[in-house]
Order: C-alpha cells, then sequence, then structure tokens
C-alpha cells in the first residue's frame, strides 16, 4: 500500500508540475507574441492539392530566385526528396542568394547536425524553431511553430499544409497518395508572409531584418481578396467561432484530426440546429496514435444532429481547408483540433473571391468522391478496444 501511495504521489507531483509549466510557460510566451489579422490584400493565388505539382513548381521558382529565399517548415526530413531540397538551397546560397531556412526542432529532428554544418558552410542561415529551454521545459517541448511560409525575392509566397517528405510527393510506403491543400501567392499579400517569416525568424534567432527594404519591394495588387490572420496558441478558436457564425447555408471542413474546443463544437451544434449542413471530411486512416479515437464522441452527437461525416478513401487526407457558403474559404496550417487553437504557431488565409472559392468547391467536391460517410451504427458498436483508445484520447487531446 506504502508503494502504490509513493508512486501516486509521484505521478501527481509530475502531473503538477507539467501543468504549472504549461499554463506559466504559455503565458510568459504570449507577452512576447502576438496574433495578428492583416489587413484585406489584393493577391493572385493558386490551389495546389498534389505534393508532386506543388513542389514542381515550388522548386522552379526557388531556382529562379535572385536575391532572397525565406522557408518555413513544420518537418523537413532526412529522405532523397529532402536531401534534394537541402541541396537546391546549399546550390543557391553558394550563387550568391540570401537563403534563410527555419524549421521546427520537434517536427525536423531528423535533420542531422551534419547536414546543418554542411548547410551553414554553403552560406545558408539556418535555425531550429521552439527548441527546449528552461525555465518552462514541459511548454516548450510542447509549443511547435507549424507554420509553412515560403517567400522568394519577396514576391512570390506560398503556405498550406505540405511539408517537406517523401510521402508528400506520393512516395510514402504507407499514407499515399497524400491529399493536401497549399496556395501560391503573389501580389500584395505577400508583403504579410515576409513579415511572419521574419518576425518568427526574429524570436528564435534575435536577428531583426523586419525593417530591411530588400525584402519588402513594390508589389502589384492582384485580383484575389483575402486576409491572412497569424496565431501563436489563441484567438483562433475567435476566429473559427465567429465565421461559423456567418454560415447561413453550409460548412464543410477538411481537416486530418477533428479534435475541437467545447466552444466550436457548440457553434457547430447551432448551426445544424438552425438549418445549416455542415460536412466534415477526415481521412480514415491515421497517422498518428489515438487522433481518430479523439473525434470519435464529437462525430456521435454531430452525426445525431445531422451532420455528415466523410471518412476519405484515397490515401491519407492532411488537407486544412474550411468554407463557409459561397463567401469564404479557409485555407492554411491549422488543423481542427486543440493543438493548433491552444499551442501550436498557424498562419491561415482567408480568401473572399468568388472565382477562387468556386475552385475551391471543386476540390472538395473531389474529396467527397473519394470518400465514404461515416455512420452512427459504426460508433455505436460494442468494443472495448476502441472505448480504452477513446477514453486515453479524451485525456491527451490538448496535446494530441
Amino acid at each position: 500500500m506504502k508503494i502504490i501511495t509513493t508512486i501516486a504521489s509521484i505521478f501527481l507531483l509530475i502531473f503538477t508540475w507539467c501543468w504549472v509549466d504549461l499554463k506559466l510557460g504559455h503565458k510568459r510566451y504570449m507577452k512576447q507574441a502576438t496574433n495578428i489579422k492583416y489587413p484585406p490584400r489584393n493577391s493572385d493565388m493558386t490551389i495546389f492539392t498534389s505534393g508532386k505539382i506543388l513542389f514542381d513548381d515550388f522548386m522552379k521558382e526557388v531556382k529562379r530566385a535572385q536575391h532572397s529565399i525565406h522557408i518555413l517548415f513544420y518537418i523537413v526530413k532526412n529522405d532523397k526528396f529532402s536531401k534534394d531540397f537541402l541541396k537546391l538551397l546549399q546550390s543557391k546560397a553558394e550563387e550568391g542568394v540570401e537563403v534563410r531556412l527555419l524549421v521546427d526542432w520537434v517536427g525536423s529532428k531528423k535533420i542531422s547536425r551534419k547536414t546543418i554544418q554542411e548547410l551553414t558552410k554553403s552560406g545558408v542561415h539556418f535555425s531550429f524553431s521552439f527548441k527546449p529551454k528552461l525555465p518552462f521545459l514541459f511548454y516548450t517541448i510542447q509549443k511547435r511553430n507549424h507554420r509553412k511560409i515560403t517567400v522568394i525575392d519577396g514576391k512570390i509566397g506560398y503556405l498550406g499544409g505540405f511539408n517537406i517528405g517523401k510521402e508528400y510527393i506520393n512516395q510514402g510506403e504507407k499514407l499515399n497518395p497524400w491529399r493536401d491543400y497549399h496556395l501560391k501567392m503573389t501580389g500584395e499579400g505577400v508583403r504579410d508572409l515576409q513579415e511572419v517569416f521574419l518576425s518568427d525568424w526574429f524570436y528564435d534567432t534575435n536577428e531583426d531584418h523586419r525593417g530591411t527594404p530588400a525584402y519588402f519591394p513594390t508589389l502589384t495588387p492582384g485580383s484575389q481578396v483575402h486576409q491572412v490572420f497569424v496565431t501563436n496558441g489563441s484567438d483562433l478558436e475567435q476566429s473559427l467561432a465567429h465565421m461559423i457564425q456567418q454560415a447561413n447555408n453550409k460548412i464543410i471542413i477538411g481537416t486530418p484530426y477533428f479534435i475541437p474546443s467545447e466552444t466550436l463544437f457548440q457553434e457547430l451544434r447551432e448551426a445544424l440546429a438552425r438549418n445549416v449542413s455542415v460536412t466534415v471530411i477526415v481521412p480514415e486512416k491515421s497517422d498518428h496514435a489515438l487522433v481518430k479515437e479523439a473525434s470519435f464522441p464529437y462525430f456521435r452527437v454531430l452525426l445525431k444532429d445531422g451532420a455528415e461525416i466523410m471518412q476519405f478513401q484515397r490515401g491519407f487526407y492532411h488537407s486544412k481547408v474550411i468554407l463557409i457558403d459561397d463567401t469564404i474559404c479557409d485555407i492554411g496550417t491549422a488543423n481542427f483540433d486543440k493543438r493548433s487553437l491552444f499551442l501550436n504557431s498557424e498562419i491561415n488565409c482567408l480568401v473572399f473571391d468568388r472565382a477562387f472559392i468556386a475552385d475551391a468547391e471543386k476540390e472538395l467536391a473531389v474529396d467527397q468522391a473519394e470518400s465514404k460517410p461515416l455512420s452512427s451504427d459504426a460508433l455505436s458498436s460494442m468494443n472495448v478496444v476502441r472505448s480504452a483508445k477513446e477514453s486515453l484520447a479524451s485525456v491527451l487531446s490538448p496535446f494530441l
């Protein structure tokens, strides 16, 4: 009995430390970080849903760079595709182009010290984002820079869900093909992407280039109205809730992980109650333990309320897209989960252009055509293993 009491006390002590560390660490970080909703801009944008097509275009633009290349990815792996990407950056730096590469410490942990040395030797400016550090060790281990931003010569920008690794170009062994949404942008909005990148660079390196004129050339406005918004573990919930409240006819949510906050969950239920159709598209296959089970309690209620839950069948579904009626399309890096809402640093783009939204609707129609509806019966059948996973997932949901 004494041993059990001791073990329980140790677990309680660890839990208390983690909780206090997380709360104080977040409070301290938010004093320095800012959530920004930039003014509406006019740009020209293209949607990519295929990694192969995206990165063919991406690499061509990187090769054409004349002055600067600023790249932030959550994940850069150690496979052939990743190595080819890093070699391209090395070659551009050796040509005299200023190259900065910022990657998340957890997401890109496979980048070796030797690789980093080779990058810096070639002239690439490299840094990890959110390396664990005291005094709030647990918080910094949990914190992620989940943004994916590229800005080339201050004139061409990319943001969205794709990372650097072979699975993203459909060469993975398990999750293949990979379905995702990414934007290419030219026009006024590129300035916002540049500001976000340079702010993240400053936070992680203490090198301040935010006022450097060379990185902010004069940009010609495009034809599509949009708005970039940047979150760092707060305000995303409020922004998404506001979008849901505006819906009159339909809401379509594409996400790999559906673990909403209580606020967003209730907003979706209220939308259904006012006869707004709600469709949620998620992958049938999961790439992380417990994330699928974490969504089931929400799905049971939403299905009962009249929502349609679609499970994507053709490979892995990693999209981060929300469509509100025919008036707002949100594409970015944030998942519809608690980690993106309350921990991660994210960047999303709200697009208001009708022609762009029509293109997004066509892509979402493809997603639904390649999905199967989840039924209430499938979630109501007795399954002891699933129930155990759901219970554990419920406890761990803020960190999944």
